[in-house]
């Protein structure tokens, strides 16, 4: 991976020199694995903006004595130090050569107000200036590698829920928690380093809350299921939901069922290079409030996906932007009966040039179990 790392250290400097910055002091864990492929607890990394021969050599990497060895392993290619206090070290590095470090930006997304203040004075002549979101612009288009990620964290969810179903997990009388239990344990099963997120189950009228909470509430014939989950994968997050129903389905949740599907497929479809993220939203939408359930789409369309469960863009009447190629983003409709039960289909697909890739394929067919 340092090749593709080095790739994303030169898209960053591009960005820096369009901001005449000089260097940018990166402090979020997420983006520094992004950055340079480590995953402790502890970094942080100067970048410079520097284009010429040998600015790579100029990269500085900072972590504690815990990591030294695995330091070593996962960023073997840029100058690396020890020290606990990593943000400030650097700070104070920057500081220390500060007639090449006339400007130099922060994550001020992530940093406190009184941690900057900490920083600038390490800094000492240099300019901290803010300079939020460089790094998580350049993440929002996925490079193969990524979506390799991605792909295997929903093959391991798809694979789980078929072995959920498979071996009669989704049977009257057990509970939502015992269900998201042993959820989770299949995903592990199938090469997950764990779940997304919090698994939510949900059984009958509980189901009509969109991120219900586990419980013991007990599963019985004619309940609807709703199961949105994920698995994560070499950081990488996977997001599925589906809807099944226990027994023989009734005339009212094969109409939602059917109309939340329809809405789905229509949102998918919309899912082009170059859409605008509130047209994808709108195109799914459109189909439930001309059925009539518009006030029960309660939440947006859906939103990206990658190193967090949540990233931009936003598919929603809120989001701004367009969508491109190579973007990973969730499309989740659904219909909500208060104190009845509700319906959301869920999947992760790849924006490409033309059709869309589709990550999570299980069956979007109504299942009864």
């Amino acid at each position: 991976m340092s090749e593709a790392h080095s790739h994303r250290r030169q898209a960053l400097r591009d960005r820096l020199r369009a901001q005449e910055l000089d260097a940018i002091l990166v402090t979020d864990l997420l983006n520094i694995r992004y950055l340079t492929g480590f995953t402790g607890s502890n970094a942080a990394l100067v970048v410079h903006a520097a284009d010429e021969p040998g600015a790579e050599s100029r990269t500085v990497f900072c972590t504690d004595g815990r990591y030294l060895t695995q330091a070593q392993e996962q960023v073997p290619d840029l100058e690396r130090v020890i020290d606990r206090a990593s943000d400030l070290t650097l700070a104070d590095r920057i500081g220390s050569a500060a007639a090449e470090h006339r400007r130099v930006g922060f994550e001020s997304q992530h940093v406190t107000v009184d941690r900057r203040d900490v920083l600038a004075e390490a800094a000492g002549k240099a300019e901290l200036v803010r300079a939020p979101g460089h790094v998580e612009h350049l993440r929002l288009v996925k490079d193969e590698t990524e979506i390799e990620a991605l792909r295997m964290a929903c093959a391991a969810a798809d694979r789980a829920l078929a072995d959920l179903i498979e071996h009669g997990g989704l049977r009257p009388g057990r509970t939502e928690l015992e269900v998201a239990r042993e959820l989770d344990s299949r995903m592990l099963d199938h090469g997950a380093a764990g779940p997304s997120f919090d698994t939510i189950i949900a059984f009958g009228a509980n189901s009509a809350v969109p991120h219900h909470r586990p419980t013991d509430a007990v599963l019985a014939t004619g309940d609807f299921v709703k199961m949105d989950f994920g698995a994560l994968v070499d950081g990488y997050h996977s997001d599925m939901t589906r809807t099944v129903v226990v027994g023989k389905p009734a005339d009212w949740q094969r109409e939602i069922y059917e109309l939340v599907r329809t809405s789905q497929a229509a949102g998918r479809a919309a899912v082009q290079d170059g859409a605008d993220v509130r047209e994808v939203d709108t195109a799914a939408r459109k189909v439930i409030e001309d059925a009539g359930y518009g006030e029960q789409f309660l939440h947006g369309l859906g939103h990206g996906v990658g190193l967090e469960i949540h990233e931009a863009p936003t598919l929603s009447q809120r989001g701004d932007g367009r969508i491109s190629a190579g973007m990973a983003v969730t499309v989740e409709p659904g219909v909500y009966l208060a104190g009845r039960g509700g319906v959301r289909i869920e999947d992760t697909l790849v924006v490409r040039p033309s059709t869309p890739e589709l990550l999570t394929l299980t069956t979007k067919e109504l299942v009864a179990v």
